[in-house]
């Protein structure tokens, strides 16, 4: 499955997973400082843009670790951030050996809340297994489908390291919002008539502005921002 088709498959399955919980204002904007954080509660995981690039080509947004080589974090490490209800399934299509993905909503993120869902790294054998070991699956979208492990296979999930993040927020964005955030991308591009990818490679960050729906922030480590610019360069007519 390529990297386009693995975003899509992300972002269809958080959408069967229920209505959003509305937190904050509608351009993302902070609560006063005296409710941003009760006292005596664990620190909650950090906000979309706050996102800490590191030498080594990793990075550490919302309170996890992106990187494609040792110290990424877990799925493991996503459920102990997020609690127990965190879903973790495979989305395959026909064919296809799928990816492993682990779905948060709410997810809550200091005054922010939207969808998240998290893609780990898995081989093909792997996933294989997984699939065929599932106790259900269901229909996503068009063929696509989402197997739900069988118990005695979370563990070998949740052991997997992550390797992207999407996150679908509650509050709109406009392009104001998006440059006071995250700052001047490095590249603006447009594609399929209502999408702007807001590109930020030292950050690993494409923001997608989405005029006839919801925005999406795809996170990988900057290391591997090729995941998320290439397939867009591909889609770009010559000239």
């Amino acid at each position: 499955m390529n990297k386009v088709a693995i975003l899509a498959g992300m972002v269809a399955g958080s959408l069967l997973l229920g209505t959003l919980v509305v937190v904050g204002g509608d351009r993302m904007k902070a609560p006063a400082p005296e409710a941003s954080q009760a006292a005596g509660t664990e620190p909650a995981p950090g906000l979309p843009w706050q996102i800490e690039a590191r030498p080594d080509g990793s990075s550490r947004v919302m309170g996890l670790t992106l990187s494609t080589g040792p110290g990424a974090s877990t799925l493991a490490d996503v459920r102990r951030l997020f609690g127990a209800e965190v879903q973790v399934a495979i989305i395959a299509a026909p064919g296809e050996a799928g990816s492993l993905e682990a779905f948060v909503d709410p997810a809550q993120l200091g005054f922010v809340s939207g969808k998240l869902v998290v893609t780990a790294k898995l081989d093909d054998a792997t996933l294989k297994g997984l699939r065929e070991r599932a106790i259900k699956s269901d229909f996503m979208e068009s063929a696509t489908r989402k197997y739900t492990l069988a118990p005695e296979d979370e563990a070998l999930a949740l052991r997997a390291p992550i390797a992207a993040l999407s996150f679908i927020p509650q509050a709109r964005l406009d392009v104001d919002a998006i440059l006071a955030r995250f700052g001047q991308p490095a590249r603006r591009v447009k594609s399929n008539g209502h999408l702007e990818h807001f590109l930020y490679p030292d950050k690993g960050l494409d923001v997608i502005l989405d005029s006839e729906g919801k925005e999406l922030l795809q996170y990988v480590a900057p290391a591997a921002f090729e995941q998320l610019s290439a397939p867009l360069a591909a889609s770009q007519p010559p000239g």
